[in-house]
Formats: C-alpha cells, structure tokens, sequence
C-alpha cells in the first residue's frame, strides 16, 4: 500500500493533496533485492456534482497520470482537480499523480554537476562546421561517460519495460485490481507497454498525444520524425505571425517572419542579450511555440520587442534560471537513460550526420537541436534492449482511448495511427488542423466531452471521431512595428 500524508514542503502542494512512496525493485528480474521508492501524489475524489446539485457522484476509483518525457514528473497531476475542465472527472476519480523512477526524489538520475548544466549563451549554427559537430560529439561522449560513472550498474535499469511495470505495482499499491490511466506524450508509450504486458490489467486507458510504438521507430527514427513535423508546426506560426503583422511588425508574410528570426539570431550570435541569451537560447524558447499554440502570442511579443530594441521580454523567456539546474539536469538524464537504454541506436558519428544533414535542408528548425539532445546515446555505457512489440488483439483490451491532434510536432500524427491500429478495439479522436501537444482537458469542449464521456461512462464513439480545432490564440498587445534592417 501506499501510506498518504502531509506532502513535503518542496512540493509546494495544497493540503488538499497527501503524498507517499511505494516501493519497487530496482532490477525486476531480482524482486527481492534493492528497491527503490517512487513518491506518489493523490487528490481524493470529491463526489461532488460539478453542476451544483445535491447529488453525490459515485467513486470510480483511482486515475493514475503519467506525463511524459521521460523526465517529467507527475506529482502535481492531483491539483488539475481544480479546474473547470476537469472538476467532473475529478468527482469521480482519486487523481494520481507520481514521479517515474529517476526522476525528483524516487531514486533521482544526475549525469553532471547541475552547476554546469546551464552554459549560455551558447551558438546554435544553421549549418554547423565539422569543427563544431566534433565539438558537440566531444560534449556527448562526456555526457555518456558522466551516466555510466554517476549511476553505475544501476544505470540499466531506468528503462520503458521498468516503467510499465513500475505502474503495475503503483496500480496494486492503490489497491485498484485494474488500472485506470491517463497517458500523455511519453506516458503513451508507457501505456502502450503496460497494456501490451498486463491486458488483464487495464480497465480504462487514455493515450493522448502518442508516441508511435513500432519498434523500428524506438528512439532514433522518432526523433527523425519530430524534427520534421516541428518544422511544420513552426511554419504554422510564422503564418499566423504574419496575420497578425499589424501588431508585432516582423513581416506579412511567413517568408518575412523567418527573415526577422534570422536577423535575431545573427544579433544574439554577435552580442547576446543580457549576457546570457544566444542562439540555441533563442531556438530553445521559440521552440515552445511548436508544442503549445497558446505560447504564439508571448513569443511574438518577445521577438519584436527584441528587434525594436528592448530585450527584456526575451531575455525572461528565453534564459536559463539557476534555481531550476538542478531539475533540469535531472530530467534530461532521465530522459536519455529511458530512452538510450530502450533501444539500438547508430553508434557511427556518420550516420547521424548524414541523415540529419539531409533532413536539415527541409527542416532547419530543430534538426539539429535534436541531434545534440539525443547523441549521448550514440556512446552510451548501458547495454541496449529490443523494444516491446506493442499490439492487442480483439478482445484482449476492454476499449481505449486514443486522442491526438492532427498538426501535433512532438509526437507527430502517424504514432496516433500507429497505436491506433496496434491496439485492436481502440477508439482514435482527432483534433482537425490543430496542433497542440496534449490535448485531454484542454481548450477542445468536443475533444474533453469524449475524454468525460469515456472516463465516466466506458463511452467510447466508434472506431474514430474528429473534433474540430480549438480556436486559434488572438494577437497580444500592438506593438511599434520593427525596422527592416540588413544581417
């Protein structure tokens, strides 16, 4: 069991939400040797009538929520409670929230001193030099190296198949005989694995926005794949930017509204802003506007100011917070631990170049800020496991849902299809022309009416149902329009 109580200060959680710890093998092929504690995070259902009415909504049990990543915690799934959009399913169910092994306090990774991890400003070339691609493979070998030394034999054992089995022993834990699940980004492939290995298991499941499970995709094509659709997602803004050039000023058009991007970046590369945004600064905070299309706005803003001449805006978007180091360091270890152990990846430097070279000259975005994220695992220590052929036959699996957005850049649309067709009896919903990464209990009321609907009822509306898109965001506040100016 899972013995609840007062969460600890650091979490910074409302007395409404009660923390604990379960514990779990480190090695699942020795049981009953080291164990680790996961912290776990719990909202108790209200049973209150969202409507306001007398009524008292019956307990379905626990929901139990996993973020995604891998790197991100869960522990504060249970506060969603609160919100409109959710006060209905929070009725019913307990929300669950936790922090997968490695990450925050439930045996947390750390592959380099935190103090180091935040460098800027730092370059972030279009066209990198050969020069510069050794410098970055110099980076990732120490990285690899700092995992292995930092995590020991240990390192290993943060992996997906850990995870999916982590959940069983949380689900028995709360004292659930099946598990209710809602799955996000990452956490869809931790489902995809749970179901696949405990169909018995599961007695409803979300996977909103999915990672495409086909093992030949694991990790290394997906990343390919993500690099491209942000490239997309990207061109999405520059257009809706360009609508909006009355207010912002950076061009009428998308083609014009990567010129004033350019021009930032070429600025930031001579002189970087506060000391301490430079172009990978610059790359990384735009880059939220290819996950959320509520951060296109606050973007906006802060690149026309910045080529106006006040870089105070970018400079709080776009720079590194000291405090926060150390968490961040934590959740890109993880991330590279789940996914360097996951699968093969190509351990030639010639191979990552030449793809990324070739993909580079359509999708310049993010290409190659990818690379450097994910080379690491080209020189892990670790050995390497197969994936997990993900799929349920009919009948296998009581009904699943699927919710995805059809323009989504970081788990791009086709892994929707993908474990859509892999898992016989689901039900995919799709937001149209939309491209929002997590779509469950957001802006959509047709996308949240399934998720209710399914959650509360077993509801689920056929094999497939479209929603149309959410509205897309209104410009921020006028601002002087930018000077056109050279380099």
């Amino acid at each position: 069991g899972v013995d609840f109580g007062a969460c600890p200060a650091a979490q910074q959680l409302p007395g409404t939400v009660r923390c604990g710890t379960v514990r779990v093998p480190l090695d699942y092929a020795r049981p009953n040797g080291r164990q680790i504690e996961l912290t776990v995070s719990r909202a108790r259902a209200t049973g209150e009538d969202p409507s306001g009415g007398r009524r008292t909504v019956r307990r379905q049990g626990a929901l139990v929520h996993n973020p995604g990543g891998p790197g991100a915690t869960g522990m504060y799934f249970p506060m969603m409670g609160v919100l409109p959009e959710w006060k209905r399913v929070a009725a019913a169910y307990d929300l669950v929230g936790y922090a997968p092994r490695g990450v925050g306090r439930s045996a947390p990774l750390s592959c380099t001193d935190p103090a180091a991890f935040h460098k800027g400003p730092t370059p972030a070339p279009v066209h990198p030099s050969a020069a510069y691609k050794r410098e970055r493979a110099g980076r990732a070998k120490a990285y690899a190296r700092g995992c292995a030394e930092r995590a020991g034999d240990s390192l290993r054992h943060y992996n997906s198949l850990n995870n999916a089995r982590d959940l069983d022993v949380l689900r028995a834990a709360l004292g659930e005989n099946r598990l209710t699940f809602l799955g996000a980004s990452y956490g869809t492939y931790v489902g995809a694995l749970y179901a696949t290995m405990f169909p018995s298991h599961v007695r409803r499941m979300v996977f909103d926005s999915a990672v495409n499970p086909d093992p030949e995709q694991i990790w290394y094509r997906n990343n390919l794949d993500q690099s491209a659709a942000f490239e997309d997602r990207w061109a999405d803004f520059r257009a809706w930017v360009a609508r909006h050039h009355h207010v912002y000023g950076l061009g009428d058009t998308a083609r014009e509204v990567q010129a004033a991007y350019d021009r930032a970046r070429a600025r930031l590369t001579r002189t970087p802003a506060g000391g301490k945004v430079g172009p990978e600064q610059l790359q990384a905070a735009l880059l939220r506007a290819g996950y959320y299309d509520d951060h296109w706005p606050q973007s906006a803003r802060a690149l026309s100011a910045y080529l106006k001449g006040d870089p105070a805006p970018l400079v709080e978007q776009a720079r590194e917070h000291p405090e926060a180091a150390a968490e961040a360091e934590n959740a890109r270890a993880v991330y590279l631990a789940v996914e360097c152990n996951d699968a093969p990846w190509p351990t030639d430097w010639a191979v990552w170049d030449r793809d990324n070279t070739r993909l580079a000259r359509r999708a310049p975005f993010e290409t190659w800020s990818n690379v450097w994220t994910n080379l690491p695992c080209a020189y892990w220590k670790a050995p390497r496991q197969r994936p997990l052929d993900v799929r349920a036959g009919r009948g296998e699996l009581p009904p699943t849902l699927v919710l995805a957005a059809e323009r989504d850049a970081a788990t791009p649309y086709d892994g929707a299809l993908e474990l859509h067709r892999r898992l016989a009896g689901s039900t995919l919903v799709t937001e149209r022309d939309a491209g929002s990464h997590g779509v469950a209990g957001g802006p959509n009321a047709c996308v949240n009416g399934h998720l209710e609907a399914y959650l509360l009822e077993g509801r689920v509306p056929g094999r497939r149902a479209s929603c149309a898109p959410h509205p897309e965001p209104g410009p921020g506040p006028r601002t002087r329009p930018v000077e056109r100016q050279a380099g």
